[in-house]
């Protein structure tokens, strides 16, 4: 597989996926766009708030299982820390909860029946 615009070219199969060869997987690609959606989505929220960050850092965990013999994700955890100077950590919970819930990618997978976020201030 490679990507239009050059920034992935590998392996992309169902030994990528399911064992341990190299390469990525539709469930990494998600993880990674998740990941950066809501970082930018942070990002616009918090300046629309007033509050300018210095840094905003974002991973994605996917759980992908087997129910009932039909492969599903379901859940992804989105784990967050942002230096935002002036800014306490109820406003911070409380615009990141809305991020999580509005970025666009997060409203793309809403079949994902439990999508969530820890989010801490440096």
């Amino acid at each position: 597989m490679e990507f239009g615009s050059g920034a992935y070219k590998g392996g992309f199969s169902f030994q990528s996926r399911m064992e341990e060869a190299p390469g990525t997987n539709p469930e990494e690609l998600i993880a990674a766009a998740h990941a950066g959606c809501f970082t930018m989505a942070l990002s616009g929220d918090l300046g629309r708030a007033g509050f300018t960050p210095e840094s905003i850092n974002t991973t994605a965990k996917v759980q992908f299982t087997n129910a009932s013999g039909k492969w599903t994700i379901d859940s992804i955890h989105l784990d967050t820390t942002a230096k935002v100077p002036g800014l306490d950590d109820a406003k911070f919970q409380e615009i990141a909860a809305g991020t999580k819930d509005n970025c666009p990618v997060s409203r793309a997978l809403a079949s994902v029946k439990d999508i969530s976020v820890t989010a801490k201030l440096a």
